[in-house]
């Protein structure tokens, strides 16, 4: 099924005419970060790390362009996040020379975990099948020590209660309630997975679809929450869901509870067909 495309984040222009595309998987902390996104306001951000050090490394005269399979918020972690940028195809390439070169450079909040040529036809946002998230809350007195990356809940969670009202939500949907609203696109998503189980911190909740749109895991957290502390029973985020009405019943979570932890793309025979399906908007009909 195709997702929507968004005109405000334009594609990469297509590779070729003396360039070639590389691919950067990295992570980050995003405790101090406004997000991966560049801020007209000069406030720190990823993506205006990232593209400084890139554009040194592979001496362009300017930081480099980047595009990305996700667009974290403020204070949203990664561990699978994934970019691709176009060089000039007679510039020096030694892959592990130049990761060792670009962790040199960005600050420790920022590692690049590989470095590669992309195969014919990719695109990190466009040419992936889905993103995968985890969200991870602390039901009791909470660790200072992952104060950054736990958030702090103190009602105990029934994890079981959880995974029942998860479970209803899955499949293809309009998520209008746990999108946060803007002039563009479709909240129309097919959520594949959205898990909870108990570790040694609180519970942590798995997301995967093929795209999220903008709060829509901490709004689906927050919607859990008031069923595991049965505030709420485990139809209430069926409910919420099938009204496609923002609504203040339900809190968003907070942001730095929240990773990105992997993008999964097809095969490298499908990557363009994937492109292609993608930039096509979805509509309501295509809801049973």
């Amino acid at each position: 099924m195709p997702l929507a495309s968004t005109p405000n984040e334009p594609s990469s222009p297509p590779v070729g005419r003396g360039f070639v595309r590389l691919r950067l998987d990295l992570a980050y902390d995003g405790t101090n970060f406004a997000g991966w996104a560049i801020q007209a306001n000069g406030l720190r951000t990823v993506q205006d790390e990232v593209q400084k050090a890139i554009g040194l490394v592979w001496r362009l005269g300017q930081p480099g362009s980047v595009y990305v399979a996700g667009r974290t918020d403020a204070g949203v972690h990664a561990r699978g996040q994934v970019v691709h940028f176009d060089i000039p195809e007679d510039s020096y390439i030694d892959f592990f020379r130049q990761q060792y070169s670009l962790n040199g450079l960005l600050p420790a909040d920022i590692r690049i975990n590989r470095v590669s040529y992309a195969p014919a036809g990719f695109d990190a946002r466009f040419s992936a099948l889905a993103r995968r998230y985890t969200y991870a809350i602390a039901d009791g007195v909470a660790d200072p020590i992952t104060r950054n990356h736990v958030v702090s809940n103190w009602r105990r969670l029934d994890v079981d209660a959880m995974n029942e009202a998860s479970e209803k939500l899955l499949g293809l949907h309009d998520f209008t309630t746990f999108c946060r609203m803007t002039d563009y696109g479709t909240s129309i998503r097919t959520l594949t997975e959205f898990s909870w189980k108990r570790t040694s911190y609180g519970v942590m909740a798995t997301l995967e679809a093929d795209a999220f749109c903008h709060s829509m895991v901490r709004s689906l957290v927050g919607a859990l929450v008031p069923v595991g502390d049965h505030r709420r029973d485990t139809d209430f985020p069926v409910r919420m869901r099938d009204a496609c009405a923002r609504t203040g019943e339900f809190t968003v979570m907070p942001a730095h509870g929240l990773i990105l932890e992997s993008v999964v793309y097809p095969p490298d025979d499908q990557l363009q067909a994937r492109q292609d399906l993608t930039r096509a908007k979805r509509n309501i009909s295509e809801i049973d």
